[in-house]
């Protein structure tokens, strides 16, 4: 048997984390088998359902680097197919016309309920209506068994019971002909000869009408396995204000992806005390039935410092590539001029824990800084640095070779020339070159800034410092 998985879903909105996890297992698995992962967009739902939302969702999924073998495909393409269903499940008897009306309807669940009986339909028209009345469209239901159990042998949770008499006859068309989401899944895992179903918990009370469908339907159901949801740190429901934002969003934030992977991968399973792991460890690792039935709770915190992690330890030309979004964000093109991004990163990686972050504090390497941080030149850009600055200054713009020990041996021998500490020179130098007192090693720094740009930026500090003088 070939292993086939697919990620569904509902484009009315970003891909979010608990849908990006839900992916991310399903890939993993079809990925360890040898198996197919399918991209399946379920978008029956035409007033929710927007083209920016299937945008996000491919955006994130591309982002990510969870490549689909099959797809997309999408289910307001394949209405002809589910109305062919439909009519043969209506020709063999596994279906029927409900003409029920919304009132009776309604008036039934309202007198179950006083009975404090579970509300569902009672078949009324189950067995036909011989007078159909006119005016009404009828609903198509699923003749569900009426005795006898749908048992899912969960890989999650074990084995879960569900008993036919407590299921009612779904819809799975409505009175204008369109079909319903649980049959949409169904005939679509039939088509597509789904063999593993990974998804959200909250669809386990739809399994047993679908498991019954798909056997009326002649076809074996898929193996589910049914994730549990994903909580804030504080146990309660996963929100905005947790982290429960676009997957997007995350790279905004300078989130690198195998970083987000790596998380979600650890988030509600585990393989020993293993914490980092590369995606080829992942598919050979992940194993689904591994996956705790409880619901995990996700940290902030924690995917921090794993994206530290992989910032300080990735391919510097890998993390370049990210990093060059983040500096285009602030209208820098590191290809027009400016260091070598992948030398920068070098420089950076050690102090980041975000590529916005790094992007930010490397702003300074390609382009002019508006002002100096006020505290970092009141401490450094005294008028006492300023004979040590102009010294300094004279010596780089005689430097044969502009490379970090050349830099370095000017520097310190400027501050041995003048009695200084290294870093009583490299402060204010840093200052100068970088707009505050924070920076890779002076050498380095200057090196990435380069000659001329370093020269000019003296120069500024130095009239900067001139005119405190005159000030004070």
């Amino acid at each position: 048997m070939t292993v086939r998985t697919r990620f569904a879903p509902s484009p009315t909105g970003y891909l979010h984390v608990g849908g990006a996890r839900t992916a991310l297992f399903s890939w993993l698995y079809a990925r360890k088998h040898g198996g197919t992962f399918v991209l399946r967009i379920e978008d029956t739902d035409l007033e929710r359902s927007t083209a920016e939302s299937v945008d996000a969702i491919l955006q994130g999924m591309t982002w990510l680097g969870l490549e689909y073998d099959e797809g997309p495909f999408y289910q307001t393409h394949r209405f002809p197919r589910y109305k062919e269903v439909i009519a043969t499940m209506l020709k063999e008897g596994t279906a029927y016309h409900c003409y029920c009306t919304k009132e009776r309807l309604d008036s039934l669940r309202a007198e179950q309920m006083a009975r404090k009986e579970k509300p569902r339909y009672d078949g009324k028209c189950r067995h036909g209506v011989s007078n159909p009345p006119p005016g009404i469209a009828p609903v198509v239901r699923f003749k569900n068994p009426l005795d006898g159990a749908a048992v899912v042998e969960d890989l999650i949770r074990g084995r879960v019971v569900f008993q036919n008499s407590e299921l009612d006859d779904l819809i799975i068309a409505r009175g204008d002909g369109s079909p319903t989401y649980n049959f949409t899944v169904v005939v679509d895992d039939m088509d597509m000869k789904i063999t593993h179903v990974i998804r959200g918990d909250d669809h386990l009370n739809n399994t047993p009408r679908q498991m019954n469908m798909l056997k009326a339907l002649n076809f074996t159901p898929p193996v589910y396995a049914h994730v549990p949801m994903i909580l804030g740190p504080d146990g309660a429901r996963l929100s905005k204000r947790h982290g429960a934002v676009s997957v997007m969003q995350y790279r905004e934030d300078g989130y690198l992806p195998e970083a987000l992977l790596n998380y979600l991968a650890r988030l509600g399973w585990s393989h020993g005390d293993q914490e980092v792991f590369s995606i080829d460890e992942m598919i050979k690792l992940f194993d689904v039935t591994k996956v705790h039935s409880s619901a995990a709770a996700f940290d902030p915190e924690k995917l921090t410092w794993l994206n530290q992690h992989y910032i300080k330890n990735s391919d510097p030309k890998h993390v370049a590539h990210h990093l060059s979004h983040h500096l285009g964000r602030q209208g820098i093109d590191p290809a027009a001029g400016g260091p070598d991004l992948i030398e920068v990163v070098k420089a950076q990686r050690e102090r980041a824990k975000t590529l916005a972050e790094m992007a930010q504090n490397s702003a300074f390497f390609y382009k002019d800084f508006a002002g100096y941080d006020s505290k970092d030149a009141a401490s450094h850009l005294k008028p006492e640095a300023g004979k040590p600055l102009k010294d300094l200054r004279e010596r780089l713009a005689v430097l044969t070779l502009w490379e970090a020990q050349a830099i370095h041996e000017v520097v310190a021998g400027v501050a041995e020339a003048h009695g200084l500490k290294l870093g009583k020179i490299a402060q204010p130098l840093r200052v100068a070159v970088a707009g505050k007192a924070v920076s890779p090693p002076i050498d380095m720094t200057l090196m990435l800034v380069g000659r001329e740009k370093t020269l000019e930026r003296l120069d500024a500090a130095l009239e900067y410092i001139r005119k405190q003088t005159v000030t004070a």
